[in-house]
């Protein structure tokens, strides 16, 4: 799954740049200007996607771009977490299993599935292995 998801940047009567995201209707930010406003709408897809993840709700595969939007991407760290956490719901397995198959105490694996707990990347890579996914990350110009 990429997570980068398709935004529309739509100025307000005062000129304030107000951010959507259609795959996720709770995400809402703005910024006085683009620059701000996009680095404003990266911030709340990252929050809005980590809140998924504590509430346990779906997170959604980006819909296609339309005209006129805007790519923004979830920010590398978050998307690695939202991309374990995917795996591992998809897995079917126990927090307990898969510490067992990472060789860790599962308030480990309890940790790494926090989407507000830092965890080095290396470690989600390897866990991601373990449930026999892969960890892609992609560089792109803006």
């Amino acid at each position: 799954m990429r997570f980068i998801y398709p935004a529309r940047f739509q100025p307000d009567s005062t000129g304030e740049i107000i951010v959507s995201f259609r795959d996720l209707p709770e995400c809402l930010t703005s910024g006085s200007t683009r620059t701000e406003a996009q680095a404003a709408a990266a911030d709340a897809l990252e929050e809005a996607i980590a809140e998924r993840i504590d509430d346990g709700e779906e997170i959604p595969m980006p819909s296609p771009r339309y005209a006129g939007e805007h790519l923004i991407a979830v920010p590398a760290d978050m998307a690695a977490k939202a991309a374990l956490v995917l795996a591992f719901r998809k897995s079917g397995v126990s927090r307990v299993a898969l510490a067992r198959r990472f060789g860790v105490d599962d308030k480990v694996i309890r940790r790494m599935l926090d989407p507000r707990h830092g965890t080095a990347t290396t470690r989600i890579h390897k866990a991601l292995r373990v449930l026999g996914r892969e960890l892609v990350v992609e560089s792109r110009s803006t």
